[in-house]
C-alpha cells in the first residue's frame, strides 16, 4: 500500500527500537502474540485456530516453498490456476517440480470461474501431489464461494492432493463472503495448509511475518522438517511486535483504509467505463488489486507494453507474468491516494 500503517504499530516499533536490544526472539503461549492472531481470525473470519496448528514464517512465499519441499519430491506435479500470482509458478519450477496449470475461465460478462472438469482431469493425468489455491484470487479479484471451494476440495480429497491455501488478501472482501478453505468442510482440515499474514492488511510486508495454520500433525511435522532445512530460525522481532500491535489495536485504522480503498475501486470503475473506451475492468470482488482487460484494443504484447511504460509512463504488473492467459491484461494496485490513482488512469486515457 501507499499508506502509512496504524499509529499503534508505529508506537510499538518505536518502543521496541528505544529498548536498543535486537536479539533473537520467540513467542510463547501466554505472551499475547498468539492470542492477538487468534482473536483477529475469530472476529473477522469466524476462524478458530489453535496454538498447535500455528507456524510463524517470514512470508507466505517462503511458506509455499517450504510446503513444496515438505509434501512433494523433485519431479512431482504441483497444480495452480492461472492467471495467478507469478511466484507460484517460479517456486514450483525452481524446486524442480512439474508445473501443471488449470486455467480459469472468463465469461463474456467478465467473470472468472474454476474449470472443475479440466482441474480434475489434470490432477489425475499428472498424479498431482499439491494444489496451491489463491483465495481470494490474485490478480483476478475473485472471492471464491463456499460451493466452489467445496467442489475443488472434494476433487483434492478424492485424489489425495494436499492444498496450500494462500488467504493473504482475506481482509479485503467487497462482494460475497470470504470462506476459509479448510473450514468449508471439516474433513478438509486433514489435507490443508492455510496461509495468512498481516502484511497486506496493515502494510507490513517488509517486516516479514506470516501465520501458517496446519491442523494435520503429520503434514505439520513434514512442514517443520522442511522449514528447519532452510536454516531459518527465530522470527523477526520487529515483525512479531508489529503484528501483535496491529491485531490488538488496528481495528479503527483497518476499517478506515478499507473504506478508502473501496471508494478507489468504485472511482476506477466509473472512470474506466466513462473515460477509457476499449478497456474493461474485471469486477473486483476482493483484494486491492484491479485487473484491466486491454484486449479489445487489438494491441500486440509489445504494443501494450509500449503504451503503458513509454507513453503513459507507468509501471504496472503486466498480465503476461501471471501466465499466458493473462496476456492483454494489466494489474493495478489501488491502495494509494486518490490523486495518484486518478493521474495513472488519466495517463492511460491520454496514451490510448
Amino acid at each position: 500500500m501507499d499508506f502509512k500503517t496504524s499509529s499503534y504499530v508505529e508506537d510499538a516499533i518505536v518502543s521496541l527500537a528505544s529498548g536498543n536490544i535486537y536479539g533473537y526472539t520467540n513467542t510463547q503461549n501466554g505472551d499475547g502474540f498468539f492470542d492477538a492472531v487468534a482473536g483477529w481470525m475469530k472476529r473477522h473470519h469466524d476462524f478458530e485456530v489453535f496454538p498447535e496448528w500455528h507456524v510463524k514464517t517470514p512470508g507466505v512465499c517462503f511458506a509455499i516453498g517450504t510446503a513444496v519441499n515438505a509434501v512433494t519430491e523433485p519431479g512431482d506435479a504441483v497444480i495452480i490456476q492461472e492467471p495467478v500470482y507469478y511466484p507460484f509458478r517460479n517456486i514450483i519450477r525452481r524446486n524442480k517440480r512439474k508445473l501443471v496449470v488449470s486455467e480459469l475461465r472468463l465469461d463474456e460478462e467478465g467473470h472468472y470461474t474454476m474449470d472443475f472438469e479440466d482441474f480434475e482431469s489434470k490432477v489425475t493425468e499428472n498424479q498431482v501431489k499439491l494444489f496451491i489455491l489463491c483465495n481470494p484470487h490474485n490478480p483476478v479479484g475473485m472471492v471464491w464461494t463456499k460451493e466452489e471451494l467445496k467442489t475443488i476440495g472434494e476433487i483434492c480429497k478424492r485424489h489425495n492432493v494436499i492444498v496450500f491455501s494462500d488467504e493473504i488478501h482475506f481482509d479485503f472482501i467487497w462482494e460475497g463472503k470470504h470462506q476459509i478453505f479448510q473450514e468449508t468442510d471439516e474433513s478438509f482440515r486433514d489435507f490443508t495448509i492455510t496461509a495468512t499474514a498481516p502484511s497486506k492488511t496493515f502494510n507490513l510486508a517488509g517486516l516479514q511475518q506470516s501465520n501458517i495454520f496446519i491442523p494435520n500433525e503429520n503434514i505439520r511435522r513434514k512442514f517443520l522438517h522442511a522449514y528447519d532445512a532452510t536454516g531459518y530460525d527465530e522470527p523477526n522481532i520487529a515483525g512479531i511486535t508489529a503484528t501483535q500491535a496491529a491485531y490488538e489495536n488496528g481495528e479503527e485504522w483497518y476499517e478506515a483504509v478499507k473504506k478508502y480503498i473501496f471508494s478507489n475501486i468504485e472511482f476506477a470503475g466509473s472512470f474506466i467505463e466513462n473515460e477509457i473506451p476499449g478497456v474493461q475492468l474485471i469486477k473486483t470482488e476482493g483484494t486491492y488489486l484491479i485487473w484491466l482487460d486491454f484486449r479489445a484494443l487489438g494491441l500486440s504484447p509489445e504494443e501494450l507494453e509500449n503504451l503503458i511504460v513509454n507513453k503513459a509512463g507507468l509501471w504496472l504488473d503486466r498480465g503476461k507474468v501471471f501466465g499466458p492467459s493473462g496476456e492483454g491484461f494489466e494489474r493495478i494496485n489501488v491502495a494509494c491516494p486518490r490523486v495518484v490513482l486518478e493521474e495513472a488512469l488519466t495517463r492511460i486515457k491520454r496514451s490510448i
